[in-house]
């Protein structure tokens, strides 16, 4: 069972997020059902995501990786000269919607996992503050707010977030889930074009952290709140009203790090092993 890795991109604003669910149009359950096609499978094709998006984020460097029968996969090369690499990618292309498509697919190191392994995540946030300037071509990627923003504020505010922190105040708590991450940068700026692009990196995120996050500084940017609004937030340990959960349109999944190949699978067991002692301490 040979597993491969495979990096897409998808538009999100048809998809009810990256996760299957019955009755509901997903990521994993178009590339999933293509996959098992394009292998000619009786059992659909299970897939690992590094990070599973809500409904309406957007990826541009999501990967995903499945353990999938060797000689289906082989035989997708049929006699042409192409490698089942790339005869996956291609074939790939030809069956999934026009809103996703995959980068690249090839065979998996050994130790790879596609969520544990990985180092971290980096998101991108867009955001208008100018009805009047907005490109309507990205209206499906970018969030409008009604009034102007100091970008300059909220990136001081958002540099105050950084490091190892418990971020349950801008987290929906799930059980046997820790809240404590590594913001390794979070920053806004500028655009030539005038919107507003907020960089969002941790080691792993929390369930609508990252719209959290965003919506922590924007009260900042209006002048509705101090630049120590969000780090005093964070410190308490709560949600607070003030702090609005963003729309998930303005959201992208950019790129996913992992470490060199030796260290894929000692990254992954230490990521499996924090997860189960957290699992233990909240169950008791």
């Amino acid at each position: 069972m040979p597993r491969l890795r495979i990096d897409l991109a998808y538009d999100g604003t048809g998809f009810s997020g990256w996760a299957a669910q019955p009755g509901r149009r997903t990521v994993e359950g178009e590339l999933g059902a293509a996959l098992t096609t394009i292998l000619r499978v009786p059992d659909p094709v299970r897939l690992v995501v590094a990070g599973r998006t809500d409904a309406g984020v957007h990826a541009r460097g999501q990967v995903a990786h499945s353990d999938i029968p060797d000689e289906p996969y082989a035989a997708l090369s049929g006699r042409s000269d192409r490698t089942p690499d790339r005869a996956a990618m291609d074939r790939l292309n030809a069956v999934l919607p026009p809103d996703i498509v995959v980068h690249r697919v090839t065979a998996a190191p050994p130790g790879f996992d596609a969520r544990f392994s990985a180092l971290s995540r980096r998101y991108r946030y867009r955001t208008c503050d100018d009805r009047a300037s907005l490109d309507p071509l990205r209206r499906h990627d970018t969030v409008v707010v009604p009034d102007r923003l100091d970008v300059v504020a909220m990136d001081m505010a958002a540099r105050t977030l950084l490091g190892l922190n418990d971020f349950a105040a801008f987290c929906k708590r799930r059980e046997g889930a820790t809240t404590i991450r590594t913001l390794l940068a979070y920053g806004w700026e500028r655009d030539a074009d005038g919107t507003l692009v907020a960089t969002v990196e941790a080691d792993a995120f929390c369930h609508s952290m990252v719209r959290a996050l965003v919506g922590a500084v924007v009260p900042v940017g209006m002048g509705r709140a101090e630049v120590t609004f969000p780090a005093e937030v964070q410190r308490r340990g709560i949600r607070d009203p003030r702090v609005k959960v963003m729309p998930a349109h303005g959201l992208s999944l950019e790129e996913v790090r992992y470490p060199p190949d030796d260290d894929l699978a000692a990254r992954a067991d230490e990521a499996r092993a924090r997860r189960a002692e957290t699992a233990r301490a909240t169950t008791g």
